[in-house]
This record gives structure tokens, C-alpha cells and sequence, in this order.
């Protein structure tokens, strides 16, 4: 059997380590009046390691995570972690749940009593799901790659091979946002036989399908406009961690407060939260989320997916369609989603909504919304 269950428990050594270079913090300066708009705000940021180092609780988090089933599994030597959390309704749907960047497995925990019993949060017992979190390969306590490859493709088999082969489904649903979308759009494509429906937060073509059509509507080239317009505006982080991610890492490996600054501004600008990160998230649960690279020493095996997803396109050309059921969840502050005809291309949509609450991270933001959405779409592909 390679399965085993998991404990996270983090050495103290790395933990006293952390709050060392945490009080060693070489502080840069700053623009007067500059807030947001060079980056991570000096004075929040400081805010934010002075509660790390001194009031942040690492064990506490730790054993809520551990509240939860976690494993390992190993898969021809490579190991993923996931939670498995039983559904209580009569007849649960198994559904793998993926997250993106510079989230991690923890982006989802609160999508497992909502999703596992929701006759106990006010819904009804038949929409029930067996729940699987998993943690991406790079991410977590997943082991981190070291050749060449790791891509959606790769990972779509890693986690198809987890459900199927080690949890014994044989078919489930599948939900993800960010890179965890890839990946379950992947499994649609290269494991249709398996997939129930498919769920994604947003959706990006994959590469470069849109300029692969010489008929784009206008709401395509509206949102291709727009694209380029965001990718010089926020898109720099994709630029270099697709392009040179060893150069980043020393640095975000090294200094905790160097990490917390590149993660913390993408957490404020892609959430619902109208410049107040706080407003969406707690202190407590951004720092979880940054603290899990930290000890797992993972934001170099993270970033460098981006390395892999740009020189590893997925093998199939921007005309190539699946037929597995698909729904598609815009949230009102998610990151530039595509006009619904484009995402016809290439999916069998059966739902589209537009959530009027939320970001790039419903998951832990809007969990509710998320779930509710979720039960709606998978509620008639039952059986």
C-alpha cells in the first residue's frame, strides 16, 4: 500500500530559525506616500513580520490542519500529499479539489465541511462529496521535482493515478483554480474516461489559442486587448518565474520577509478586498498559507512550474475539444476571465456563473459561494 498517513510537524529548530531571520530583517526604504503602487507596502509589511515573529502561532495551525485525514501517497517514487475527508450523504461523489500560486493545499480547508456534510451547513445530504485536497507537486508537503517536465500534463496523470490507482475511484469530479485549473482541464482531456464533470475558477486558453483563430468575436479581442494590458501592468512575477525562477529563489529562500512581500501583494491585488488584504483574510491565515513555503522550502519548486507550463505546452491544438461537462465560476475580482464563447472552444460548458463576491482565491475568501457553486453544477451529473 502507498498510502500512508501524514502528520505535519514541523521541527522547532525550523521554527526558531524563522523567527531569527525574521528579526534580522534588512528593511529596504520606500517612496514617500508610495502605498501600493511600487509593490508590498513598507509599513504593512512590517506590520505583518512583527506579528509573525512575535504573535503568529505556527502549532496552532498545525494541529488544525491535522484535525483533517492527511496522507502521502507514492507514485512510481514520486510522493503527493492530500487530505481525504468521507462525505456523509447517502451516496458522495468523490471530487479532487487543486489549488494554484502562491497558494497552497491550505487555500481549500474550508471547503471540506461545507462540501463533505452539507446538511450541516444548511444544505441538502444527497450533495455530498468524498473530499481529496491535494497539495501540487512543488507545493506543500508534495515532494519537490528535480528534473525537467513537472508540467499540467504531468501532473493531470500524478493526481488521475492517485484517484483512480491508490484511492480506488473510478471515476470522480474535478475542481481547480489558477494552475489546479490546468491541471483539471488536462485530466478532461487526457483522462475523459474518469472524469465525471470538471469545475474551474475562471479560465485562461491554454498558450496561444486565441491568436490561433482568424474569427475572433469581439469580446475576444476585447479580452486579448486587455490581456496584454494586464500582463504589463501585473504580469511581471509570471514573466520571471517562467523565465529565470533559480535567480528569484535565493532570494525569497533565504529572507522570510522577502517571501511574505512577493506572496502578500498578489494575495491583496487578486483578492476581493478593495485594498485591504485584511478586509478578505486574517493575519493567521495569510501567514499559514506563506509559512507553508517557508517550512517546506517549496517557493522554488512552485515558481519554476510557470518555468514548466512555458516551455511544456500541453500537447494538443487550440481547435482540440472535450466533451466532459465542464462549469466555469467568475468571481467579480478573479483574474481576467475569458468571454464565454472562447472557453466554448475548447469546453462542454454546462454552467457559467458570475459570483458577485470574491477573487483569485475563493476558496478560502468566499467559501461558501465556491461550495454552493460547486453542488449546483455536480448536483444532476450524479449517479
Amino acid at each position: 500500500m502507498t498510502v500512508q498517513p501524514f502528520t505535519v510537524n514541523i521541527a522547532d529548530e525550523t521554527l526558531d530559525d524563522l523567527r531569527e531571520r525574521l528579526a534580522r530583517t534588512r528593511w529596504p526604504d520606500q517612496v514617500d506616500g508610495a502605498d501600493w503602487d511600487y509593490g508590498t507596502n513598507l509599513d504593512y509589511l512590517k506590520e505583518l513580520v512583527s506579528y509573525w515573529q512575535n504573535e503568529y502561532d505556527w502549532r496552532a495551525q498545525e494541529a488544525s490542519i491535522n484535525q483533517f485525514a492527511n496522507y502521502r501517497a507514492d507514485i512510481d517514487g514520486f510522493g503527493i500529499h492530500f487530505i481525504h475527508e468521507r462525505g456523509k450523504g447517502p451516496n458522495p461523489t468523490p471530487i479532487l479539489i487543486l489549488h494554484g500560486w502562491p497558494s497552497t493545499f491550505y487555500n481549500n480547508l474550508k471547503l471540506i465541511p461545507l462540501l463533505t456534510d452539507p446538511a450541516k451547513h444548511g444544505g441538502d445530504a444527497a450533495d455530498s462529496f468524498d473530499v481529496v485536497i491535494g497539495s501540487l507537486p512543488g507545493f506543500g508537503f508534495s515532494d519537490k521535482y528535480h528534473q525537467r517536465g513537472m508540467d499540467v500534463a504531468k501532473m493531470a496523470e500524478l493526481f488521475a493515478r492517485l484517484m483512480r490507482d491508490e484511492l480506488g475511484y473510478s471515476t470522480f469530479a474535478a475542481q481547480g483554480g489558477d494552475i489546479g485549473a490546468g491541471v483539471v482541464i488536462q485530466l478532461a482531456f487526457d483522462f475523459p474516461e474518469l472524469m465525471v464533470g470538471i469545475h474551474s475558477e475562471g479560465f485562461r486558453p491554454i498558450g496561444n489559442n486565441a491568436e490561433a483563430f482568424e474569427n475572433l468575436s469581439d469580446a475576444e479581442k476585447k479580452y486579448m486587448a486587455e490581456g496584454q494590458q494586464w500582463g504589463m501592468m501585473e504580469g511581471g512575477y509570471a514573466m520571471i518565474q517562467s523565465t529565470k525562477p533559480q535567480t528569484l529563489a535565493y532570494a525569497l529562500n533565504d529572507s522570510p520577509a522577502g517571501l511574505a512581500g512577493w506572496i502578500v501583494e498578489k494575495w491583496r491585488s487578486w483578492s476581493d478586498s478593495n485594498g485591504d488584504v485584511e478586509s478578505s483574510f486574517t493575519k493567521d491565515e495569510l501567514l499559514t498559507n506563506i509559512t507553508i513555503y517557508w517550512v517546506t522550502e517549496t517557493i522554488n519548486s512552485s515558481i519554476r512550474v510557470y518555468y514548466e507550463m512555458a516551455h511544456n505546452p500541453p500537447p494538443r491544438k487550440p481547435t482540440d475539444r472535450t466533451d466532459v461537462p465542464a462549469a466555469i465560476a467568475n468571481f467579480v475580482h478573479g483574474l481576467l476571465p475569458a468571454p464565454r464563447e472562447m472557453v466554448e472552444r475548447n469546453l462542454n460548458v454546462q454552467q457559467w456563473s458570475e459570483l458577485p463576491h470574491g477573487g483569485h482565491f475563493p476558496g478560502m475568501e468566499e467559501p461558501e459561494l465556491l461550495a454552493d457553486d460547486i453542488r449546483a453544477f455536480f448536483r444532476p451529473l450524479r449517479g
